[in-house]
């Protein structure tokens, strides 16, 4: 005759017995509140995770975009003398592989006046060729036209300025650069009427209400530079490969250049923005680890209750394996389903997080998303896979060693201790 031998591992009476303990009765429902809220704590937990680390990463892909759709990846300014080559420099650049775009630019600060009001602008003085293979420009024109840019005196200005001043296309206003002639009673502001060619609106606060567009010739005779510019904007096919272009231009440049990449120029900014998604990332794992602490507090308690019981499935042949198994299905069902709602729920939000925005906005009767402080006209939210399911990995993990405890206690519980006083 063949020795007994114990069910097999996950065996249908101990999912069976998982369950029933998950379906806490009347005297038994404080326990289930504890479960409640341990299930509550995770989902809302993983959803925010997931739902702040695509708005953190929304926010900074929608600002390197528009930051490096109108600024150069790599600034080329000149050393030693003038740039009075620049033509020849940026035919040279612009002919290197990898490289899409060298644009010759005279930037100068003035201020830009209407009849109704009067703003800081700064002026950018830009070939007709290049500011129409600057996509964020060309592509979001919304007055006016870029069509015969160079031949004209025509400016292009950001939407909010034009809001601003309140003007539009086919308007004039006026410019006021501090550095003029220079007089015996010393230097004179410079003051000049332009037309306003084109309004553009790249989406990005900070830009739209403070770019102006001129043509190159034009800019150089305003700001007093004939013959030269004041740097080279190199656009590269591939940003995050801008040390590997350095290299390469400044060989190409055939001149002393001075090179700084757009990480140098927006180090501080983006610094910043990393430091808080870190940050943020820890605070929020707080809430998956408290519910995961709840998780354990309510096994415990659910051991303690369920003592005689343990010590009668033991007496008919419970194996300490398959007690520990059945409590630590209890314990990470909770942990499994909290989590995965919690990315489902997460994935919706980030989905309609814009359409969620405005509806607050309306209910609430107040501006969520301030564009003079957030520089951007949307929220944005992009679900990165790699973070996503750290996330989910991180929650089921939390979950699965919250139950380890009180599933071991359950195990090593005596069933002679457990009987003798019922």
């Amino acid at each position: 005759m063949s020795e007994p031998t114990g069910t097999r591992p996950f065996a249908p009476f101990e999912w069976m017995l998982s369950a029933r303990y998950l379906r806490a009765r009347r005297k038994e429902g404080f326990i289930s509140i504890i479960a409640g809220f341990s299930f509550l704590g995770i989902m809302l937990g993983v959803a925010t995770l997931i739902i702040v680390m695509a708005v953190m990463n929304g926010f900074r892909q929608e600002l390197l975009d528009k930051i490096l759709g109108l600024n150069g990846h790599l600034l080329i300014q000149p050393l030693e003398s003038p740039l009075t080559d620049w033509q020849q420099v940026s035919d040279r650049i612009s002919k290197l592989e990898g490289i899409r775009l060298a644009t010759p630019i005279v930037e100068g600060q003035a201020l830009a006046s209407s009849p109704f009001n009067a703003s800081g602008v700064l002026v950018r003085g830009i070939r007709s060729a290049d500011l129409e293979r600057l996509t964020s420009i060309a592509r979001n024109i919304k007055q006016g036209t870029l069509e015969g840019f160079d031949q004209g005196q025509g400016l292009a200005i950001g939407r909010r300025l034009a809001d601003q001043l309140s003007l539009r296309a086919g308007d004039n206003i006026t410019l006021v650069a501090p550095r003029g002639a220079v007089t015996p009673m010393g230097t004179t502001p410079r003051i000049k009427v332009y037309k306003i060619a084109a309004v553009f609106e790249i989406g990005m606060s900070e830009y739209d209400s403070a770019f102006v567009f001129m043509p190159l010739p034009e800019a150089q005779a305003y700001f007093n530079r004939s013959g030269d510019v004041t740097a080279i904007e190199v656009y590269t096919d591939n940003p995050d490969r801008v040390q590997d272009f350095r290299k390469l231009v400044a060989e190409g440049a055939g001149r002393p250049v001075f090179i700084i990449d757009w990480r140098q120029r927006n180090a501080t900014f983006f610094n910043a923005l990393q430091v808080e998604r870190n940050v943020m990332f820890l605070i929020l794992t707080l809430i998956v680890l408290v519910a995961a602490l709840n998780i354990i507090s309510g096994l415990i308690m659910l051991v303690k209750d369920k003592g005689p019981d343990i010590a009668i499935l033991r007496t008919i042949g419970a194996t300490q394996g398959a007690i520990m198994r059945v409590f630590l299905i209890t314990g990470a069902s909770i942990g499994v389903v909290g989590t995965l709602l919690g990315f489902f729920v997460g994935t919706i939000v980030c989905l309609n997080i814009e359409s969620i925005r405005q509806f607050l906005s309306w209910l609430t009767n107040t501006e969520l998303f301030p564009q003079e402080l957030y520089f951007l006209s949307h929220l944005p939210a992009r679900m990165d896979t790699g973070e996503t399911t750290a996330v989910v990995v991180m929650a089921l993990a939390l979950s699965l060693l919250a139950t380890l405890y009180p599933s071991w206690r359950a195990a090593r519980l005596d069933p002679v201790e457990a009987l003798r006083y019922e």
